[in-house]
């Protein structure tokens, strides 16, 4: 019996979320908590900061802001960080979605983010959303989870299946590997490109390395700034991903 290529990606995408479950229950599971974020850590509130600074300054080049009357999709939502983040920037609760493989990052969710968010648990190759449904569509840090590049291109292909024709897709993620985690690998511009064909793209590297980070930003503010300025240091692509039907916006072409 002939085995048609639909099955072999629908196996390909459940393999894969296997393999994500079982590499995040290994990451979660760690009993010293070394992989969880210190809140208080100052790398981290200074890669926190930065970060919504640049995505801030996007939003705004390309006329997204205010976010009010916008429809929001998180996909790789978590426990919610972005979700809260749009919120503060303006976004109504009741426009918002997120959407995450896991059932305990959306329980964190659905415990911090505000009344009126809509969270759906849920394979971001398979998004349960009709075309052209919403004015903003997030990744951050899912990608790189994705081990297999079909599945990745499935994914990039229901992102701009449901992004409006006018809409953005809003894109942070490594551009480097981590060689002491085998269950991510970076995603370089050439792949972006090749993942959304007929797009343009405005990517900037950002995010300053983190262990030069974390031994820095406790010790000079300024310091950590000014090298996150140079992109060679910079591990992370923040950037804006929009159909090629759309005129008149900045950007790369």
């Amino acid at each position: 019996m002939a085995i048609s290529s639909g099955n072999i990606l629908s196996s390909a995408i459940t393999a894969e979320a296997e393999r994500y479950r079982a590499a995040h229950a290994r990451r979660t599971g760690d009993p010293r908590g070394r992989n969880q974020p210190s809140w208080a850590a100052w790398g981290y509130v200074f890669s926190f900061q930065d970060r919504e600074r640049h995505a801030l300054a996007l939003l705004k080049q390309y006329g997204f802001l205010p976010l009010a009357e916008k429809s929001i999709l998180d996909v790789g939502c978590g426990s919610g960080a972005w979700i809260r983040q749009f919120v503060r920037w303006g976004a109504q609760p009741k426009g918002i979605t997120g959407l995450d493989l896991q059932a305990e990052s959306l329980s964190r969710a659905q415990q911090s983010v505000p009344a009126g968010v809509r969270l759906h648990m849920g394979n971001a190759a398979e998004l349960p959303f009709t075309a052209a449904a919403f004015d903003l569509v997030l990744q951050s840090l899912m990608f790189t989870s994705v081990l297999d590049a079909d599945v990745r291109r499935t994914i990039a292909a229901e992102m701009l299946r449901v992004v409006k024709p006018n809409g953005l897709i809003l894109w942070y993620d490594f551009h480097v590997n981590n060689p002491r985690n085998p269950d991510v690998r970076r995603v370089t511009k050439r792949e972006i490109r090749e993942l959304f064909p007929d797009c343009r793209l405005d990517l900037r590297r950002v995010t300053l390395a983190p262990p030069l980070m974390r031994r820095l930003a406790p010790r000079s503010w300024l310091v950590t700034y000014l090298l996150g300025c140079i992109p060679p240091l910079c591990t992370h692509y923040l950037g804006a991903i929009m159909k090629r039907a759309q005129e008149g916006r900045p950007g790369e072409t």
